[in-house]
């Protein structure tokens, strides 16, 4: 019941609006318990019991709150329970927590492959080819489920019957854009889909960053097959730098200004097609063996 009212605690923290997220995160990992931190903010100045000036939170109504998401299939997974994401709670993005719909694996090998909702032939075909072949060696393939290169790289890895993973940019209940709802259905049923946001919350202009870098830090590296300058992928691969991920740029992208500054960065390969990407493989995966792939 404690670690319920712990999950209860920080939802009521982050609703009350007052602080901003991250800030609030980092209080809360530092004093370890949202609870502490929540009857803080409740009694600022230490009399609050004396001149009441904020309600009472009833945690275990809340609590009863996130139970109900588990029942429909969404289970909350906050910055203090030991299940999550330890790559992610690297990096400075992280979010307080996440919902979870589908199966979280501890120590897959993850590798996102990203691009522009708008692809050429070439790109969808490069996008295949990588996700397809990292899907037969095990690799779990991450992308935001997006048109284009991402519905192209979640498709083909259920195809082949791999693992991938889906970082979406609104809460669990929604489906953006709308003709990937059955593909974001089938993701949930053989993979897994991670929202950073409330249930309910609608796609946004702020959303969308915030699911790349979430992406970014969940991922051990980031394949970038077709970007603009002004893309979510090409956020994504600077992002995934500034975490000291591996990134991958398809050779076709040195026409542009910001990938040639990009390749010249450590840790940044140009790739001319998919086995480029398979052959760095072993090179992702920690010398402490902790993650598992084929």
């Amino acid at each position: 019941m404690d670690q319920e009212l712990e999950r209860a605690a920080l939802v009521a923290l982050l609703r009350r609006g007052d602080r901003p997220w991250p800030e609030l995160t980092d209080q809360v990992e530092t004093v370890g318990s949202a609870r502490e931190v929540l009857e803080s903010a409740l009694d600022a100045s230490g009399q609050g019991a004396l001149f009441d000036t904020e309600p009472a939170v009833d945690l275990e109504a809340v609590a009863a709150e996130i139970g109900a998401w588990g029942r429909e299939g969404m289970r909350l997974v906050t910055i203090l329970d030991e299940d999550y994401p330890l790559y992610l709670r690297l990096v400075h993005q992280r979010p307080p927590f996440l919902f979870l719909r589908g199966t979280a694996l501890e120590n897959d090998l993850r590798v996102a492959v990203v691009g522009t909702r708008n692809p050429t032939p070439e790109g969808v075909a490069h996008a295949r080819a990588i996700a397809g072949g990292l899907a037969e060696r095990g690799v779990t393939v991450v992308s935001g489920l997006a048109a284009g290169i991402d519905t192209a790289a979640h498709g083909t890895a259920l195809a082949v019957g791999g693992r991938t993973v889906a970082v979406i940019g609104t809460g669990l209940r929604r489906s953006y854009p709308a003709q990937n709802a059955r593909l974001q259905q089938e993701i949930a049923e053989r993979g897994l889909l991670i929202s950073q946001f409330w249930p309910e919350s609608p796609p946004s202009k702020a959303s969308f960053p915030m699911r790349n870098a979430v992406m970014s830090g969940y991922s051990l590296a980031t394949v970038v097959v077709e970007a603009a300058y002004r893309s979510g992928a090409r956020m994504q691969a600077r992002l995934a730098l500034e975490h000291g991920r591996r990134v991958f740029l398809m050779r076709s992208l040195m026409t542009h200004e910001w990938a040639r500054e990009y390749a010249s960065r450590p840790n940044t390969t140009v790739i001319d097609g998919p086995d480029d990407v398979f052959s760095e493989l072993g090179s992702l995966v920690p010398a402490t063996g902790e993650l598992t792939w084929a």
